[in-house]
């Protein structure tokens, strides 16, 4: 009898059926929906947070966006603010909240100091200039607490 268990277990094994789906509870789709929730107003605080930032720093005349949509409507990049901003967080945070806190921590001061070089070529380009009072290295901390700030209100929001 034991030999026959055994011999059938490895025919078994042999089949490869696929595992049928485990179906997911009432409590579980909460999760999963209250975690996209989550998601979602983390990228609309960033978006909130950014544009924020750019009216004060451009009202301030610290830095200025010769090339954007609306110039006579917007002072700041509307096209930064509310396209490239929320899906860079949208990335940020689906690879942040994979990482240890130590990797996340130099995956965010990799982003600040990947921002302050791009800043530089957007210079170059026309994108964006700043005055002689700004400092590129404005911008590598600055990112780094912005994205620090980003993560700490996912964080505190689940």
């Amino acid at each position: 009898m034991g030999r026959f268990m055994m011999n059938t277990a490895k025919r078994l094994k042999k089949l490869n059926l696929p595992f049928w789906p485990k179906k997911t509870s009432c409590s579980e789709k909460k999760q999963k929906t209250s975690n996209h929730r989550v998601f979602v107003a983390t990228i609309i605080f960033s978006c909130f947070i950014g544009t924020y930032l750019d009216l004060l720093f451009v009202g301030k005349q610290m830095y200025a966006f010769p090339a954007r949509p609306f110039p006579d409507v917007f002072t700041i990049n509307i096209a930064f603010t509310l396209l490239i901003l929320p899906i860079f967080t949208a990335l940020f945070l689906r690879i942040a909240k994979t990482l240890p806190a130590f990797s996340r921590i130099l995956f965010i001061v990799l982003i600040g100091l990947c921002i302050s070089v791009s800043e530089q070529f957007a210079e170059n380009f026309g994108w964006f200039t700043h005055s002689e009072a700004w400092r590129h290295s404005y911008s590598f901390f600055g990112y780094m607490i912005f994205m620090l700030l980003i993560w700490k209100f996912y964080r505190w929001f689940q």
